[in-house]
């Protein structure tokens, strides 16, 4: 089969690649220019060179690489995030959710791809009790304001996605080479630091997903007619309180203190207090029987003693 990826250079395409030449597939990976496809021609990799927000050169480039499944992981997110500035922070990746996707639909349509695949995520559910299937909403009541817009925007992916008779991929969070759980990511450096507390009691519940398990659950769904949304996160949810400490231990760093909502509120704003005591995590039932899928860490105690454990600590 030949796949075109988009977003074949990030955290998640960086893996996935490798993987789909790895099973037999003819990979072709989208870059904006001649220059970033070379880390793609060096993994084996077809290049198309397009911008996912110019419609009709993305179109003439699908359509010259004549593919037969179009799987988007497009995605801007900056190396270090900053809660108050969220929907700033994320705005080119909502431009790439919503008119990226409707491109990169047309230009799979027009080429004659059959199968279209995107990344969504599985911590935006409204807030409850127990783990999130995918009939349960997306956040829609008391949202944090800074989220607002990354939540209108996924909602835009997932119904031009699943509109064209495709599946979306619901992430948890993400962790592994490249990302903010990385050895050198922001996230593991403030932990790093003793920077990160534990905020309002650590209520928020998070289901981690590696960015390997993410290209063998990709693989998994090219050749099966599934199609809706999925939930891609690993078997085991936690609230911060209990995984915050435990990466802390990992690492070797200082125990995480701990901070009352109200004076964090001051220093990351609403969103960065929901981060920390409002997500819901998300059940992964379905995507294990669909897709005859299993993540290779089942737990985030595996997957971050395995990606952090004995990395030496930056000087």
């Amino acid at each position: 089969m030949r796949v075109l990826v988009a977003g074949a250079t990030g955290v998640i395409g960086s893996r996935l690649v490798p993987v789909l030449g790895a099973v037999g597939h003819d990979v072709i990976g989208l870059a904006r220019s001649a220059e970033a496809g070379r880390p793609l021609r060096a993994a084996g990799a077809e290049v198309a060179t397009a911008d996912a927000l110019d419609r009709d050169g993305l179109i003439r480039a699908v359509r010259d690489a004549r593919p037969d499944a179009v799987v988007n992981m497009l995605t801007a997110i900056p190396a270090d995030l900053n809660p108050r500035r969220l929907a700033a922070d994320f705005a080119l990746t909502n431009r790439l959710r919503t008119e990226g996707a409707r491109n990169l639909v047309d230009a799979a349509r027009a080429a004659g791809a059959d199968r279209i695949i995107a990344q969504g995520l599985a911590y935006a559910y409204q807030p409850g009790e127990g783990a999130a299937d995918e009939d349960a909403p997306l956040w829609a009541e008391h949202t944090p304001k800074q989220f607002v817009p990354v939540l209108d925007a996924l909602r835009e992916l997932e119904r031009v996605t699943v509109g064209a008779g495709g599946l979306v991929l619901r992430l948890g969070h993400l962790y592994g080479p490249g990302s903010v759980f990385a050895s050198d990511g922001s996230l593991v450096r403030q932990v790093r630091a003793g920077k990160m507390p534990v905020v309002g009691g650590g209520g928020a519940v998070f289901s981690f997903t590696h960015a390997g398990d993410v290209a063998t659950a990709v693989t998994a769904a090219l050749d099966k007619d599934v199609t809706g949304v999925l939930n891609v996160v690993d078997d085991e949810p936690a609230p911060v309180a209990e995984w915050l400490p435990g990466l802390a231990r990992i690492l070797g760093a200082p125990a995480p203190g701990k901070a009352p909502a109200a004076l964090a509120r001051l220093a990351v704003g609403g969103w960065g207090v929901a981060y920390m005591t409002r997500l819901r995590g998300a059940d992964n039932t379905r995507a294990r029987l669909r897709l005859d899928w299993r993540p290779r860490h089942p737990s985030w105690r595996d997957g971050f003693a395995a990606e952090l454990r004995d990395v030496p600590v930056a000087a």
